[in-house]
């Protein structure tokens, strides 16, 4: 369960322990709430789409089974997925996750139904960067990127 929260969900604030991270934007938390890192999208593991594998191992350096961070919930958003992940930005150690793997190349950003939340304008810059400099993915992989799709 979440530290400093009720069974059922989390606010912007709460702290967790990373149990494991399933793919390049989803982790388990201890207690087996699964958090959908909100407003991005990586490559699918499962799918064998290209850097999937990397994605993971990017957000596993980030956010290691064990560590401790901060799930910031965005008020403009839906607060769960279809599958109940919780949808949250990521705080470890003063950084937004969710923005850094997209400055890293590891993920793009990902507007559901074109709703942007909080980060939207650092995810854009973050991305921006991503392709100018060829990074992660934008190197590697032949990316069909549109941001409100």
């Amino acid at each position: 369960m979440l530290a400093g929260c009720a069974q059922g969900g989390s606010t912007s604030g709460d702290t967790a322990v990373v149990a494991r991270v399933a793919d390049g934007d989803t982790i388990e938390l201890d207690g087996g709430d699964r958090v959908r890192l909100v407003q991005i999208d990586a490559p699918e593991v499962g799918e064998g789409e290209c850097y999937a594998k990397e994605a993971l191992q990017e957000l596993e350096g980030l956010v290691p089974p064990g560590a401790q961070l901060e799930l910031e919930a965005d008020p403009e958003l839906d607060d769960a997925d279809r599958y109940d992940r919780l949808l949250r930005y990521l705080m470890a150690e003063g950084t937004n996750v969710n923005v850094e793997l997209v400055r890293r190349g590891a993920a793009t950003p990902y507007f559901h139904e074109g709703e942007r939340g909080r980060y939207a304008d650092e995810l854009l810059a973050a991305v921006q960067v991503a392709r100018a400099e060829r990074r992660g993915m934008w190197e590697v992989c032949s990316v069909d990127w549109r941001p409100d799709r």
